[in-house]
């Protein structure tokens, strides 16, 4: 009897002091408890997680996992080994952008898995939740069961959405994003009607049923989604397939010869991101994909300044010049013009406009020899630092200087990467020994070498190298035809903005872009960060050169968009000749491209849109209230104005009559006094829209000029 009780007590002692073993799930809130992410192991033991808003599920539960190449996948048979949880809260300061200061809070919550069978591999999944949303990614460390270099086929990441949302999607192309958006139910994705676009050598579709990000989703309730990523390094872009009805899975970028990732461990991903709103202003107003990623690296700052720009550049997609100095068949610098835009005398011209209107940045394309190749089936046509025998690259830069005018340099390389590599230092040590510090570039064409694609991880590493090699020089970068904008501007500040969007050039050769186009991309594209737009055209039918094409907007809405469109260097696109003795310019002399702050007073997706900024250290406030092709009457509360001042406001509205298709041209403009405690009525044109600034008003305008109202 004693030997029974005491083998009892050593096996109660022995089994109560085994580790019991880990949870196979946890539950992460967001620091408001509003936004709820649970993570789960599924039967199988597939890692998965769900995303919550109060008590409503918006993603059911979504496996993660990889295909490898040549290994088994890292999809299922996992346990858990430990979970770990954290907590941040910090406000850091932005070196230029949307608003000075952003507060990164999160809690998070790591999984460490391991395999249940040999050779136990490990990856970790680490979550974020914010007030704003929530990111994941993936951590596979190293370790003996993973050679130190793999490929990964496919990642899967899955969102699986409980309702058949408002969708607005272009597809995934992976070469470019230059599409306008779709408006349909998630189900109803289909991009087949854009299958023609495979037939370019700068575009290709893999899968009609998936989209690029960011894409935004709306429910009946109205809440809104948007899908993207951060941080993306070293990793092909992610696009999004439709499987079933309202469930995405990610599908990567390949390689020429198939692969996805070409990883090296240990493996950090992009963070798949889910910014989470209750209304369509919130995912304007969100930080999430800035706080994503990871502070400053750059210790010289003195070279990265957001400006107002003009530039040798519409002229050329309108026809009046062109890009080339000497004719060859089949260029695509043969736009229609005859004269070579790029001269020193028409320079000087531009630089003489831009002092006279206190605007700071000249951008100059076209100037460097090889332009009558662009476009063609050739390689190796642009070496970046040659000019043609019309164009004083060094007389240019000393007038421009004499004048107070910041020249912004341009590379074209018409996707020949390996060219472009092995002169880039050269032509960057040209510009910084030039003075000029800010450069556009662009990839316009097939990518060389030949299989690669804009989006892929090749292109990837290539852009990060011309941003990290810039910033050597003491450059600011200006991206067109990139990758996808994930926030890197926060590490790298010299990655000032890039295209990556169907622009205002779409509306010089092709059937243009709608009204409802400008209302759609704030709330898709720019919510991965700034946008080279290219507004502010005046002469909207510009049709001395061309007599089909026009610009799909009122004057007033030009003006509005430089204010909602955000991009730290923002273009003034129009001739100088087209703003020569317009009252409206004014606007544009007085606008900055550098914000303390950013708001949203009225939004609603594809619809109308109103927001203000308030330039970054001065008092002065902007806004911008635009609409699509339909007429809105809205209306701005001015409380984020000081208490106890009052402001000069100039309006710049639509006219009587104004209409984007009818009557594009009259701007009504009125300078009145307002307060803090005031209303004004926003009356917008079909197609059209509101510009405002505000400033103090001196003793002088308090007395003289009429308060609104009254």
């Amino acid at each position: 009897m004693r030997i029974l009780y005491f083998l009892f007590v050593s096996l109660f002692l022995l089994t109560g002091c085994m580790k019991k073993p880990a949870p196979s799930q946890a539950t992460l809130q967001a620091p408001g408890g509003k936004i709820r992410l649970e993570f789960m192991l599924k039967s199988d033991g597939s890692p998965a997680y769900a995303v919550f808003l109060a008590d409503k599920v918006l993603i059911d539960s979504s496996t993660l996992g990889f295909t490898l190449k040549d290994e088994p996948a890292l999809r299922a048979n996992f346990e858990v080994i430990k979970f770990s949880n954290s907590s941040f809260d910090e406000t850091w300061e932005t070196v230029w952008g949307e608003r000075r200061k952003i507060r990164n809070h999160y809690n998070e919550l790591t999984a460490y898995l391991r395999e249940k069978e040999a050779p136990n591999r490990l990856m970790n999944l680490i979550f974020r939740a914010y007030d704003d949303g929530v990111a994941f990614h993936y951590v596979i460390p190293e370790q003996p069961g993973i050679p130190a270099n793999f490929v990964i086929m496919e990642e899967h990441s899955e969102f699986r959405f409980t309702g058949d949302h408002t969708a607005w999607w272009k597809p995934a192309d992976i070469d470019s994003y230059e599409y306008l958006y779709e408006t349909t139910p998630l189900s109803k994705i289909d991009a087949s009607k854009y299958a023609p676009e495979n037939e370019r050598v700068d575009r290709r579709i893999l899968n009609f049923k998936a989209v690029n990000t960011p894409i935004t989703l709306r429910t009946a309730e109205g809440v809104h989604i948007s899908l993207h990523e951060a941080r993306q390094l070293d990793y092909p872009d992610m696009t999004l397939a439709l499987k079933g009805n309202t469930d995405l899975v990610s599908e990567l970028v390949p390689w020429a010869d198939g692969d996805r990732v070409k990883a090296t461990l240990p493996l950090r991903t992009p963070w798949r991101t889910i910014t989470i709103s209750d209304r369509a202003g919130g995912l304007v107003e969100s930080n999430l994909i800035l706080n994503l990623n990871d502070p400053n690296k750059l210790k010289d700052l003195s070279y990265i300044e957001p400006m107002v720009y003009t530039g040798i550049w519409w002229e050329m997609h309108i026809g009046k010049t062109t890009w080339r100095r000497d004719f060859v068949e089949g260029s695509w610098s043969n736009m229609g013009g005859q004269v070579h835009g790029a001269t020193t005398e028409n320079t000087k011209r531009h630089i003489d406009f831009n002092a006279a209107n206190g605007i700071r940045g000249l951008l100059i394309e076209g100037w460097n020899t090889g332009w009558e190749y662009w476009g063609m089936d050739t390689i190796g046509f642009f070496d970046f630092v040659t000019p043609y025998p019309d164009f004083d690259i060094k007389e240019v830069v000393r007038y421009a200087n004499e004048k107070g005018v910041a020249i912004i340099g341009h590379h074209e390389t018409s996707g020949d990467v390996e060219n472009y590599e092995k002169h880039l230092e050269k032509a960057f040590q040209l510009y910084k020994d030039l003075g000029i510090k800010a450069v556009k570039t662009g990839y316009a064409g097939e990518i060389r070498p030949k299989g690669e694609r804009h989006h892929g991880q090749y292109m990837i590493r290539h852009y990060q190298k011309v941003i990290e090699l810039a910033a050597k020089y003491g450059i600011a970068i200006n991206a067109h035809e990139p990758n996808k904008d994930t926030g890197l501007r926060r590490t790298w500040p010299n990655y000032m903005t890039r295209e990556g969007l169907r622009g205002t050039e779409y509306e010089a050769w092709s059937a243009g872009n709608p009204p409802e186009h400008t209302v759609i991309l704030p709330f898709t594209r720019l919510l991965g960060g700034p946008g080279d737009y290219t507004a502010g055209i005046f002469d909207v039918l510009f049709d001395k050169y061309k007599k089909d094409e026009r610009v799909h907007s009122t004057v007033a809405k030009q003006l509005a968009v430089m204010v909602t469109l955000y991009s730290p260097h923002q273009m003034a696109a129009d001739l100088p000749e087209n703003y020569e003795g317009k009252p409206a310019f004014q606007f544009v002399r007085d606008l900055v491209a550098d914000w303390d702050e950013t708001i949203v007073l009225n939004a609603e997706v594809g619809d109308y849109l109103t927001t203000v900024r308030k330039a970054k250290g001065s008092p002065n406030w902007f806004l911008g209230s635009t609409t699509d092709e339909n007429a809105r009457e809205l209306s701005a509360s001015l409380s984020f104005l000081d208490a106890g001042k009052t402001y000069v406001a100039d309006i710049y509205a639509d006219g009587p009559g104004a209409d984007w298709e009818r009557n594009p041209f009259p701007v009504a403009i009125q300078k009145v006094l307002v307060t803090k405690d005031m209303t004004l009525p926003l009356k917008l044109a079909p197609g059209g829209g509101t510009a405002i600034s505000f400033k103090p008003a001196t003793e002088e305008e308090a007395k003289t000029l009429p308060m609104f109202g009254k």
